[in-house]
């Protein structure tokens, strides 16, 4: 009698194991249109629809003032530091006159809400201060660095009640000049109409 074997299996041979690569916590897109410009529709930046947390507590979106009212929009570079101080505390003088222009006012910068905040209680500020969490804002507005990049831009903008760009200010310097920029050109009729 003859006795069968049975075939032996062999191992197939099997692709090393591939590990699935660690999850990396990506940034927010940011969709750069091009530099912000006078003229310019705020529909064209996505991200001016964002939600900023506010320094006064809650959140803020500026689209949300379309139809509205017009908003001034200041960025500057650091809290607390002696040309921002200098600039926030301008804004804060002029405040009454950009409220009787029927302007309402934020300054904006990549500054967290609690540092925000206490800039905004050590110089009595009336307006809120916006955080641009990793400057997505900044970015998508186009807004370059000064300095050779060595600091934030500081830029003010004047946006019409229609959601238009009336005003783009740039001066790194001459920070009481971005106040009497944005105070000229709510004078005109055509910007809170």
């Amino acid at each position: 009698m003859q006795t069968l074997k049975a075939p032996v299996a062999r191992p197939v041979a099997r692709a090393p194991a591939v590990r699935a690569a660690p999850r990396v916590q990506r940034p927010a897109v940011v969709l750069v249109k091009a530099e912000l410009k006078v003229g310019d529709k705020m529909e064209a930046y996505p991200d001016y629809y964002r939600v900023l947390k506010s320094s006064q507590g809650g959140t803020v979106s500026l689209s949300s003032f379309k139809g509205k009212q017009p908003v001034v929009l200041f960025f500057y570079p650091k809290a607390a530091t002696p040309g921002c101080t200098k600039e926030a505390c301008r804004f804060r003088d002029e405040y009454s006159r950009f409220t009787q222009s029927g302007a309402a006012v934020f300054g904006i910068s990549s500054d967290s809400p609690e540092e925000n905040a206490a800039f905004a209680k050590s110089n009595n500020l009336p307006y809120p201060l916006l955080t641009d969490a990793n400057s997505i804002l900044r970015k998508c507005f186009g807004i370059k660095g000064d300095l050779m990049g060595l600091l934030p831009g500081r830029q003010t903008y004047v946006i019409d009640t229609q959601g238009r760009c009336v005003l783009s200010f740039n001066d790194q310097f001459n920070v009481e000049k971005h106040v009497d920029e944005a105070l000229k050109v709510l004078a005109t009729a055509s910007v809170t109409a």
